[in-house]
């Protein structure tokens, strides 16, 4: 099985951090984002992992290299400006190939064990997403799940509403047919919502989204402090 890093975010919202330095890596407990990831897939038996790049690419690339020193083959995409979500992953289809893939958000930190993506089987479905509970800065969710199904808002169905944490496994067959491009994937997953092709789960799992400098330094600290041991 193979994995994609989304890795091209211009990380706005992390300036100044991110001015010289792309948002993957950026270190929480003496370590860089991305390489959190890389380990997690390595332990789990994941060694071929995508990554696509546009903000300081050369940087980015220059620090993680082809992987070897993590003991795992990275390939790169290279994107003159960020094409979004499934836009990255549409690029990069090439070198994931046909069959399902894990997708991680390159600016997540998660002590979710990864090892429980390797038995998801997507029969019909495109997808299979990672929810979480909601954090402080997103209240209201992203989505529903009920009994291990992924719906929208849209759809009205009882049950609870929970924050997509970047992790998932898909399926290149939800961009079959679909032109390279700038493109988000939320509108993807929730058409695939509303033909009932999305399975999901809740992580019982610390999750942060590691979106501003402040949470930055909070994660930073409680991983030194062990809370996270």
């Amino acid at each position: 099985m193979k994995a994609m890093i989304l890795a091209a975010g211009l990380g706005s919202r992390m300036r100044p951090l991110t001015l010289y330095k792309p948002k993957p890596l950026l270190e929480v407990g003496g370590k860089p984002l991305i390489v959190w990831h890389i380990e997690k897939l390595k332990e789990i038996g994941v060694t071929e992992i995508v990554i696509n790049s546009a903000w300081l690419a050369d940087v980015l690339i220059g620090a993680l290299g082809d992987g070897s020193k993590f003991g795992v083959k990275i390939l790169w995409t290279r994107e003159d400006e960020g094409l979004e979500t499934a836009g990255g992953i549409i690029n990069a289809l090439p070198l994931l190939g046909t069959e399902p893939f894990i997708l991680v958000n390159g600016d997540v930190w998660t002590t979710f064990d990864f090892e429980a993506l390797l038995n998801v089987q997507l029969g019909q479905d495109l997808a299979h997403l990672v929810f979480t509970a909601n954090p402080p800065q997103h209240q209201n969710g992203d989505f529903t799940l009920s009994k291990g199904r992924a719906y929208t808002f849209d759809q009205a169905h009882s049950g609870e509403a929970l924050t997509y944490s970047g992790i998932a496994v898909i399926d290149p067959a939800m961009f079959d047919g679909l032109e390279a491009g700038k493109r988000p994937l939320a509108p993807l997953l929730k058409q695939a919502m509303l033909d009932g092709r999305i399975s999901a789960e809740k992580m019982q799992a610390a999750w942060v989204d590691v979106g501003t400098p402040e949470r930055l330094t909070a994660l930073d600290l409680q991983i030194r402090e062990g809370m996270y041991a």
